[in-house]
């Protein structure tokens, strides 16, 4: 059966080592829309953060779409309207900041606009955040967020190693609780346990009548896992961790300058012209 939507992570993957998108790949993305195939960008990113990049690749129409937070919203990107929505509650927020404290490491949360951290000491990586996804951060007391207020996701954040540590100080009960994913070695992020790029692309991939063994994902890291175990076609990087290449189908070539892993895979397995 020919694929009818691809599933692309953005960093890492779709993104070279420069943190932009090649000319190779701008084309064949468009090359691609044209032939009806649906390139749905699946990323921890806000809208706001992939917002420049879906302009370069002209997927910006009323008929295109993007998951972001890892899978906590599925949004138009014409309208930016969300077609599905898992997210944290505010006693949720508050459960896992809860404990940050209490394996010592620092926790930012974001909703569709902000990153909002309540530790007074911000760590660079929640700046760092901030400047990639172009969204404000608003230090707040956790008493001064609002009851009503619902959370794409939290991060816990920090050195590698002080986070691998904290990490296994996690109770079992709130990793059945929610989704965790380890989008990179200083982020381990915590969602909705309906979330996960996995979900949100089976949500999608519903919603617009395609079914299983049409659509093809492209990852590289642990927050790819989801959507390549949906896919009928997994597709790892070369430059994917080992878990990712483990369980797909086949593996491109890397992100790397002049190998354009994404548009070689959309060439090799997708296009009906190669």
């Amino acid at each position: 059966m020919s694929i009818k939507l691809v599933a692309v992570d953005m960093d890492g993957t779709l993104l070279n080592e420069n943190n932009v998108l090649s000319p190779k790949t701008i084309k064949v993305v468009k090359t691609a829309k044209t032939q009806g195939i649906k390139v749905v960008l699946c990323t921890g990113r806000p809208l706001t953060g992939v917002t420049p990049f879906l302009q370069e690749l002209g997927l910006t129409e009323a008929s295109d779409y993007v998951i972001t937070f890892n899978g906590a919203l599925v949004q138009n990107t014409a309208s930016g309207e969300i077609l599905v929505r898992h997210t944290l509650t505010h006693n949720q927020y508050l459960e896992i900041e809860s404990l940050s404290r209490q394996i010592g490491v620092h926790l930012h949360a974001e909703d569709d606009q902000f990153i909002y951290t309540a530790n007074r000491d911000i760590s660079r990586y929640t700046t760092g955040e901030s400047a990639l996804v172009n969204m404000p951060i608003k230090f707040r007391h956790v008493d001064e967020i609002a009851p009503d207020k619902a959370f794409s996701k939290a991060m816990l954040i920090d050195e590698p190693a002080i986070l691998a540590e904290a990490k296994a100080k996690i109770p079992e009960h709130i990793f059945n609780e929610y989704q965790f994913v380890q989008s990179e070695p200083y982020f381990l992020e915590v969602l909705n346990k309906n979330a996960g790029k996995g979900n949100g692309l089976r949500d999608l991939a519903n919603a617009l009548g395609i079914q299983q063994d049409e659509v093809m994902a492209v990852g590289d890291q642990g927050n790819d896992l989801s959507m390549l175990e949906y896919a009928g076609l997994p597709v790892a990087m070369d430059n994917a961790i080992p878990e990712l290449k483990a369980i797909a189908k086949v593996i491109t070539k890397s992100n790397h300058l002049g190998q354009d892993g994404v548009a070689y895979a959309i060439e090799q397995h997708a296009l009906s012209t190669k």
